[in-house]
């Protein structure tokens, strides 16, 4: 019985409920797929909640011979069959990373159905982007423009992006949307080098929004006419700081500053409470970015996963989080 199950297993019986994106219109080539998709986001909430970053750490923890575990190994079964290593490896190494962005999408549209975070207040959504700091060294400019790797615990694939709060920063950029609302529901996520400008990011974000969302705010970074007509074309408003001196006097200062300030208490909020849960306000654990995009876009699956369990039990959706996925 679930209500019997810890919390570990009872998030991944969540998973066999939640809506899936569409399946690609051609099949990819190689061998036909085995195992679904479904049992792979399952080892990767295993992987996340319990704060494992290699396969061969999740297999070890699998096979323990606890209650819990044959439970867990049970669900991770397809006709009876368990995949081997080799699959595990290769399914969560490259091929879940790239498709985690639709999944996170699609359970935002659900979420966003299900709790109604809209009901009493505009149907607005935050974009931002955070930095997550690379594992091990950085690398620095004069290397790299010499092609030269200093150390060995550099992660190359990583690149130099700029923090208006922490600075130069090497590492990565965890580009998110939002709701503006009492409950943060992250709607969209995607993850780059530091280097990626938010305002060519948005775009893949913005096409995971939910028909409801009308009002699209960012910051100066978002100022771009190419994504504002994207915003347009699909009935939504773009709202950003402006750039230039202050102060500004022209016409929509007072809307906007309204504005700025309800998406910086949803923004900003958010993505210090998901930090703290997941333990990113330092190095990132992971080295490349297929592997730091499972770590950072699964962490933002589990989070989306928390809020449809507590919702589901009545709990509250925004103080008890990490509590919870601890406990976990």
């Amino acid at each position: 019985m679930i209500g019997q199950d810890g919390v570990l297993v009872q998030l991944l019986r969540l998973v066999e409920r939640i809506p899936a994106p569409p399946p690609p219109t051609r099949r990819p080539r190689g061998r036909p797929v085995v195992y679904p998709e479904q049992l792979f986001l399952k080892a990767l909430v295993i992987m996340i909640v319990r704060r494992l970053h290699k396969v061969g750490e999740l297999l070890a923890v699998l096979e323990e011979p606890t209650p819990e575990m044959r439970s867990v190994r049970e669900l991770l079964k397809e006709g009876g069959r368990f995949p081997c290593r080799r699959t595990f490896e290769r399914r969560l190494g490259k091929a879940l990373p790239e498709t985690l962005p639709e999944q996170i999408g699609c359970l935002g549209r659900h979420l966003v159905a299900l709790l109604k975070p809209w009901e009493s207040c505009g149907r607005a959504v935050a974009l931002d982007s955070t930095v997550l700091r690379a594992k091990g060294g950085e690398w620095h400019k004069k290397d790299r423009e010499a092609g030269v790797v200093p150390h060995s615990s550099i992660d190359t694939e990583a690149h130099w992006g700029k923090s208006g709060w922490h600075g130069w920063v090497y590492g990565w950029k965890l580009h998110l949307a939002v709701t503006v609302a009492a409950v943060w529901i992250p709607l969209a996520a995607r993850l780059t080098p530091a280097n990626a400008a938010d305002n060519r990011v948005a775009p893949f974000l913005i096409e995971e929004l939910p028909q409801e969302a009308r009002f699209v705010l960012g910051d100066t970074h978002y100022d771009a006419e190419d994504l504002r007509e994207a915003c347009v074309r699909d009935g939504r408003f773009l709202v950003t700081t402006k750039r230039g001196p202050y102060p500004h006097l022209d016409r929509g200062v007072g809307v906007r500053r309204i504005f700025h300030e309800l998406r910086s208490r949803a923004i900003e909020n958010f993505n210090g409470q998901f930090k703290s849960i997941f333990d990113a306000h330092a190095q990132v654990p992971t080295k490349g970015l297929l592997a730091t995009a499972r770590f950072a876009l699964g962490a933002v699956l589990v989070y989306q996963l928390a809020l449809l369990h507590r919702y589901e039990h009545e709990r509250d959706l925004r103080v008890g989080l990490k509590a919870f996925l601890k406990a976990a």
